[in-house]
């Protein structure tokens, strides 16, 4: 398999997680989605509990031009002013980078596709499903009722496209924005196996 890395964005509740994880494991390469933290707290000494406080999370202080350019983890350590939000975005986009660049592997969310587009091979994917199958997915999962999960849902999708389309100039979930789009209404492993036949076709 080439050196590539698949990006997946996803709507809460479409399954985006696990059928990353389906992928990587058919693969045989690493997923990186909550352990993108594990390495961020490692590269730089920052806690896990206080990286995961802003996981996925965006700020109106800082220009887009400058989160993903000359700055890296390295450089930002004298930019006092520069709030704890954008500088863990880079870090994030620096560990990302890191990451991909020691062979093919998976990456759900946190703007993946955006932070390594203009370096590295990608193949970007958004999963998304029905809002009521994404409903019962939840519920049963979390074993909450359907309003919570609704709820819940609502806050998550939000969320996620509020900080993907700060940081990046694509739309988060617009068909144009992505290589692939797909609903995982077919089935995750089925979803999985189609995104893994795509990738080894390129």
């Amino acid at each position: 398999m080439k050196n590539i890395s698949i990006c997946i964005g996803r709507q809460f509740g479409s399954g985006g997680h696990e059928i990353g994880k389906l992928i990587a494991e058919k693969l045989n390469i690493p997923i990186y989605d909550k352990e993108i933290i594990n390495e961020m707290s490692k590269k730089s000494g920052i806690s896990k509990e206080l990286l995961e406080d802003y996981d996925e999370k965006h700020t109106n202080s800082f220009l887009y031009s400058l989160s993903l350019g000359a700055y890296t983890y390295n450089t930002i350590a004298g930019v006092p002013e520069m709030p704890l939000s954008d500088k863990i975005f880079i870090i994030q986009s620096d560990t990302i980078k890191s990451l991909a660049s020691n062979g093919p592997c998976v990456f759900v969310g946190r703007c993946a596709e955006t932070v390594l587009e203009k370096e590295h091979d990608i193949f970007s994917v958004f999963i998304h499903n029905d809002f009521d199958n994404r409903i019962e997915r939840v519920s049963s999962f979390q074993k909450i009722s359907h309003d919570e999960a609704a709820s819940i849902i609502r806050k998550a999708d939000k969320k996620r496209a509020t900080y993907h389309n700060f940081y990046s100039d694509k739309r988060w979930g617009d068909v144009a924005s992505y290589d692939m789009c797909i609903n995982s209404k077919i089935g995750t492993q089925k979803v999985a196996d189609i995104i893994i036949k795509a990738v080894e076709s390129l």
